[in-house]
């Protein structure tokens, strides 16, 4: 795609989103000033991405009938999903019919849409180095996954889940039921399957930001990011920071095993590449063909963030991931069930030194629902890292 035309005109390039949450929204920023025409799908009205596009809709985008129509009524130039629980036969379909792009293509969203697809990619397609793993459809045959070598501890997780929903760790034979029930809670759709996994004696964990663009002969290039280090607490992030400090042999060996995954993938855009790492060993952990929410310190770090990125990459445009300034991200939560809630204590936030502030729009605030993230910079990472979770607690959401 080399040319973009005028939004709202008949020659407008539009871009439809398949989940409009916080990351959405900023991709559709990032769309829109280049010029696109923006369409924002989700399953709820009032989404964070539904308040900024030219046109929103709500539907259930795991319905095949639903998406199929709508996307034939919308004819978007590109279908960008955002979200596991999309109908992707569907995708797959209209794509071969030449109706529509899928980003980055169709058998990638596919794939990536549930851990079981990009797991056996990894392990038994490409054989890269994962953690044990098994799939399992009972209670019983957790147990028996876990009994016959998967031993303890280790991690269950739905198969189709996004931000850690459901998962949770198992440290003996008394968690194995609560977490089984808390996977069939947490999964996106009703399909009663987990992966189970044996728990790797890691260093730490890595987002490795890969970002496969036309380069100017018309060829695709990879692209990495500086590496992300990130914590995470039931799966779910809650700070990030960039750059994370590899040894280069340990960063050598991520590159690689994060351009294997995304070569096999193919097609343009960004992709968030999850690894464990010790020493210089590395393991595939998961990979996400989209932003990824530890990648939001790409908006105080980088000259192009993350959703920048995925934009230009797939419009055809040429990308840079140069590093700006080392800095940091911490999560806001809403710390309260409400619907629109406010937020008190912006202005103490935003007086920490060299903190920005984003919160998202969601209509509705859960207890630990993402409401929000505070952004530092900082030429050393650990002050940006106490900078923005310090901001992150000045921000006080309430119920009126």
């Amino acid at each position: 795609m080399t040319s973009i035309g005028t939004p709202l005109s008949a020659r407008a390039t539009r871009v439809m989103l398949l989940g409009s949450g916080e990351l959405g929204k900023e991709v559709l920023i990032a769309l829109q000033r280049l010029g696109v025409e923006t369409i924002a799908v989700d399953r709820y009205a009032g989404a964070p991405g539904h308040q900024v596009a030219h046109h929103a809709h709500t539907i259930t985008m795991s319905d095949p009938d639903a998406l199929r129509a709508l996307i034939l009524a919308e004819k978007p130039d590109l279908v960008v999903p955002e979200i596991e629980a999309i109908a992707t036969p569907v995708l797959e379909a209209l794509e071969a019919e030449g109706v529509v792009r899928v980003i980055p293509t169709a058998r990638a969203a596919r794939l990536t849409m549930d851990r079981e697809g990009i797991r056996r990619l990894a392990a038994e397609t490409l054989a890269l180095p994962t953690s044990p793993y098994q799939f399992c459809d009972s209670l019983a045959e957790l147990q028996a996954a876990i009994d016959a070598g998967i031993g303890y501890p280790c991690i269950v997780k739905p198969v189709m889940s996004s931000s850690g929903k459901g998962q949770s760790k198992i440290d003996g034979p008394a968690d194995v039921k609560k977490a089984w029930d808390t996977a069939m809670a947490g999964g996106r759709v009703s399909r009663g399957r987990v992966i189970v996994e044996g728990f790797i004696d890691f260093d730490y964990e890595i987002t490795l930001l890969t970002v496969r663009a036309l380069g100017s002969d018309g060829r695709v290039e990879t692209h990495f990011c500086d590496p992300i280090g990130h914590i995470q607490v039931s799966g779910d992030y809650v700070e990030s920071w960039q750059p994370h400090p590899m040894a280069p042999a340990a960063l050598q060996r991520a590159r690689e095993v994060a351009q294997a995954v995304t070569d096999n993938l193919g097609g343009q855009g960004l992709f968030g590449v999850e690894l464990f790492v010790k020493g210089d060993e590395v393991w595939f952990s998961e990979v996400s063909p989209r932003p990824h929410d530890t990648g939001m310190v790409t908006m105080t770090t980088q000259w192009q963030n993350e959703f920048e990125l995925h934009a230009r990459a797939i419009l055809g445009l040429p990308v840079d991931t140069t590093l700006k300034s080392p800095g940091a991200s911490a999560v806001i939560y809403g710390g309260v069930d409400a619907q629109g809630i406010v937020f008190d204590g912006v202005a103490e936030a935003l007086r920490v030194p060299g903190t920005e502030l984003r919160l998202f729009g969601k209509p509705e605030s859960f207890l630990k629902r993402r409401m929000g993230v505070a952004l530092a910079r900082h030429a050393n990472v650990e002050v940006a890292r106490r900078n923005a979770k310090l901001a992150a607690s000045k921000v006080r959401p309430h119920a009126k």
